[in-house]
């Protein structure tokens, strides 16, 4: 039996790989986007977004194929979108000198499509429970390969739409001549490092379930969660501290949608098919849909982040985690 405190080590080490990688991953994204003159938006959407996004792909696909666990792939994943969605836009703010602005690029566009994707991704769930019900058990059903195309073509739209964004784009300026092949080795060293964090940070989540006789999901909604979140909190944080607010929201909104549209459908599709119980998923994903309302409405009221609506997401993600405590000593039962 491993203690405790070989656990938190195991943990610790893996956040730190996370973290490393990050780092290389952020900077060589950052460093291709501006040679290869994309704009701020399309920067912080999909390029730092993907890359970024990277760890909870990977704990999706080491959760299903390695433990066969992938409602511990999903919790990790949900329990992500909720940390970036409260956390790092709030922590970014504090980070920045002044108010967060946000544009109605982001607002109008990345917000509102990001919605559609948490509403796009629970109904993928509620379509599994309807018609295609798992063994008799109530709210049980069975995500199959043709439902996670669902999710995945919306995915497709959301590219297609910064594509157009990119082509109508005109830099101000010529890009910037970088080496190019030095910077995607340093990307892929950072995507190298993130992968072993996160097999050692699933590892863990697996063996504290199994260590205090709980759901892993409840690990890996906040141990897993936390960890793969670190490079889009470095990420949004370092552009926000630059004073680039666009990049550092847009990243935020970005990487949410390839978590839900792409790696919760990835992971079926490697493991063919798995069951999905609508009683867990409804309760997260419905706290989930509260954060991601607060931070639309926070963000719209004059495009702008202020420090008390900082602290207001804060103390959100706080009753967030304080939930998942009371859930895992039994206290309360909504999820289980």
């Amino acid at each position: 039996m491993l203690t405790v405190a070989w656990l938190l080590l195991v943990a610790t080490v893996a956040t730190i790989l996370v973290w490393r990688g990050s780092l290389f991953l952020e900077g060589a994204a950052d460093k291709l986007a501006t040679h290869y003159g994309l704009p701020a938006i399309v920067q912080g959407a999909v390029i730092a977004a993907i890359g970024s996004s990277f760890p909870e792909l990977a704990s999706v696909i080491i959760a299903t194929v390695r433990y066969g666990e992938f409602e511990l792939g999903v919790a990790a994943i949900v329990g992500s979108a909720i940390f970036n969605i409260l956390m790092i836009p709030a922590l970014s703010t504090l980070a920045h000198r002044d108010v967060m602005e946000a544009t109605r690029a982001i607002v109008y566009r990345e917000a509102q499509f990001y919605i559609i994707a948490v509403a796009t991704l629970l109904l993928t769930f509620s379509l599994a429970v309807i018609y295609v019900p798992s063994g008799g058990e109530e709210l049980v059903g069975t995500l199959t390969r043709p439902l996670a195309l669902f999710p995945l073509a919306l995915y497709g739209l959301y590219i297609f739409i910064q594509y157009l964004e990119t082509r109508e784009y005109q830099p101000s300026t010529s890009s910037v001549r970088v080496n190019s092949p030095r910077q995607w080795g340093l990307l892929i060293v950072g995507l190298v490092l993130i992968l072993l964090g996160v097999e050692l940070l699933v590892h863990a989540a697996v063996e504290f379930g199994v260590y205090f006789d709980t759901p892993s999901f409840l690990w890996g909604i906040t141990i897993i969660a936390a960890g793969t979140s670190l490079p889009d909190a470095i990420i949004s944080v370092r552009a926000a501290r630059a004073g680039d607010s666009t990049v550092s929201l847009a990243n935020v909104f970005g990487s949410n949608i390839f978590d839900l549209l792409v790696a919760v459908p990835v992971g079926v599709l490697i493991a063919g098919s798995t069951a999905i119980d609508f009683a867990v998923a409804a309760p997260l994903m419905g706290f989930l849909v509260v954060a991601t309302i607060v931070l639309f409405a926070t963000t719209r009221t004059d495009f702008a982040l202020t420090d008390r609506e900082a602290w207001l997401l804060l103390v959100l993600y706080a009753l967030f985690v304080a939930w998942m405590i009371l859930e895992s000593t039994g206290v309360t039962q909504i999820v289980l």
